[in-house]
């Protein structure tokens, strides 16, 4: 354990990077950390030579400067850095900077810095902090290396232990180990920790904890009333408004949610989720005003921000074309195809082409990219986004293509006949084109199929013919790559298969498969995880 006296030891065989675009001001660093007793130090200019070194090394400590002239800036970098993997747990980042740490970006929590330094930077404020988070990251080596390999019940392990054999760093060890309940789906034995160390002291990330597990539960009104709780004694709290707008929407409620998304974006102007949320949610109620706003800003935030993405653009776009101005929506769209090169994005941006051409009564060149589109769509392998396709069957309705608008509705209710909120998207679909009735009736009948398969594979796994319902299951899955249900039933069989007659590689790889594309469709979904822990379990 450190000690204050081993301040050498402490800072000796450590790495650190240094991102500053001042000559001075990396040499100045350099020679402070030196005196420090540290050797291993790397110096980049820029986010580019930044992510080139943290792709390449492992530090323990990054020191960044937030202004680093044109480019990405200290959180852009922090921000890709976190989200592609490259830094854990164990190390520091600390964000130097001229400005109040007030006025900078607030991103999510898990974007955070660990500390921030004001300049002028003087040696012994740089040695006092650099002491304090080095002290607090050495205990958690082992625990990012398991949380890394999401070997959950080991991070949790290890989690108890430091805290039952220290009384430093406590927070961040309940962080962690609440965070990984609430990831394993453990929701209860969450609630239960965040209410102990509620107990002691009223704290608004355990608060707020409190009410992502009420969250997953189902218990919005519960969650909501535990978030605006924490923002009434903590209002620049900015998770608790995250996710209070969060479990407004899920509830139904989308005035409030955008209310109170519009107060997380005054707070924090330059974040390009918040906005990015805030864009989808005004458009979704209809607000093309306060949509337009937050996807402009969000397009101009996000220009060498990892978090870039397409949707505004292309939601942008449509509300261009709900505006009457169809130039201007055409021309972002050439812009999202040239600023994103992902098939996904090619096929949503002609999509939406398509209806901008429909809307202004350009039927021949709608017509055209309706067929053009109807092409791509058969060489699909199923896994385009179900939103992507619902958008296209509107495109295809529109254009008069009922037969292809039908196939695609059918793929997304088979893959979604589990998912309330868009079964009705499908209905409100037909309705809107005047065709209520058909629309009912192919939700009806696309659901009762996957149903009878669904059944029919659980019911062949209680007769113990687990192989033959692992191959109906597996052929389901085969013709609907996207069904959570379908993917979670065969990988609970498969894994009860192991269970019985050991390991099999390809049974092995099939679950692994199945679980990844579970946790991309629905990052928080409690089976996929509990069923990760019950495959890690299978004796070797």
């Amino acid at each position: 354990m450190y000690l204050p006296s081993d301040s050498t030891s402490l800072f000796a065989g450590k790495s650190f990077l240094i991102i500053d675009d001042f000559p001075g001001m990396r040499s100045m660093l350099r020679e402070m950390l030196r005196t420090f007793g540290t050797k291993n130090i790397d110096t980049v200019t820029n986010g580019k030579e930044a992510i080139a070194s943290l792709e390449k090394n492992k530090y323990d400590v990054v020191l960044c400067d937030y202004n680093l002239g044109s480019g990405k800036n200290g959180q852009h970098i922090l921000e890709e850095a976190k989200y592609r993997g490259l830094i854990g747990l164990a190390t520091a980042w600390i964000i130097i900077t001229a400005e109040k740490t007030a006025d900078l970006v607030f991103g999510a929590a898990e974007y955070m810095p660990d500390d921030y330094i004001i300049k002028p930077v003087n040696e012994a404020t740089m040695k006092s902090r650099l002491e304090k988070v080095l002290a607090r990251k050495e205990m958690l080596v082992d625990i990012e290396r398991a949380a890394s390999e999401k070997d959950y019940g080991l991070t949790i392990a290890l989690c108890d232990k430091a805290l039952a054999s220290s009384k430093t760093n406590t927070t961040e060890l309940q962080r962690i180990k609440t965070s990984t309940l609430l990831t394993m789906g453990r929701y209860d034995r969450a609630q239960q920790e965040f209410e102990q160390i509620l107990a002691k002291r009223d704290i608004p990330w355990a608060k707020t904890g409190l009410g992502k597990a009420a969250f997953y539960k189902g218990e919005h009104a519960r969650a909501q009333q535990l978030f605006r709780e924490v923002i009434n004694e903590n209002p620049a709290y900015l998770e608790a408004h995250d996710w209070l707008a969060k479990s407004y929407e899920a509830s139904g409620e989308l005035e409030e949610a955008q209310r109170a998304l519009v107060r997380c974006t005054e707070l924090s102007p330059n974040s390009v989720i918040r906005q990015k949320n805030l864009g989808e949610l005004a458009h979704k109620r209809g607000d093309l005003e306060t949509a337009e706003n937050a996807f402009r800003k969000t397009i101009k935030l996000g220009q060498f921000s990892i978090h870039k993405t397409p949707v505004a653009y292309l939601g942008l776009a449509k509300i261009c074309s709900e505006n009457d101005n169809p130039a201007e929506a055409l021309q972002i769209l050439k812009e999202t195809c040239k600023e994103f090169e992902s098939a996904e994005t090619s096929l949503h941006a002609k999509v939406v082409e398509g209806m901008v051409y429909s809307k202004s009564g350009d039927l021949a060149n709608a017509g055209k990219i309706s067929a053009e589109v109807a092409e791509l769509v058969k060489a699909d392998d199923g896994h385009r986004s179900s939103s992507v396709m619902l958008e296209a069957a509107q495109m295809f309705l529109a254009t008069g293509n009922k037969e292809a608008a039908e196939d695609i509705a059918r793929t997304i209710i088979k893959n979604n006949h589990e998912n309330a909120e868009l079964l009705a998207q499908v209905n409100d679909l037909y309705s809107q084109a005047g065709m209520s009735d058909q629309g009912e009736e192919l939700v009806r009948k696309s659901r009762q199929e996957v149903i009878a398969i669904n059944d029919r594979g659980v019911v062949l796994a209680k007769e113990g013919k687990l192989d033959e319902a692992i191959r109906l299951l597996s052929d389901a899955r085969t013709l609907l790559p996207n069904n959570k249900r379908i993917m979670i039933n065969l990988s609970n069989m498969a894994v009860m298969s192991m269970r019985k007659n050991g390991k099999n590689g390809d049974m092995m790889l099939m679950v692994n498969e199945c679980l990844r594309q579970v946790a991309k469709l629905d990052p928080q979904d409690k089976w996929c995880a509990q069923l990760q822990i019950a495959l890690d379990a299978l004796p070797a």
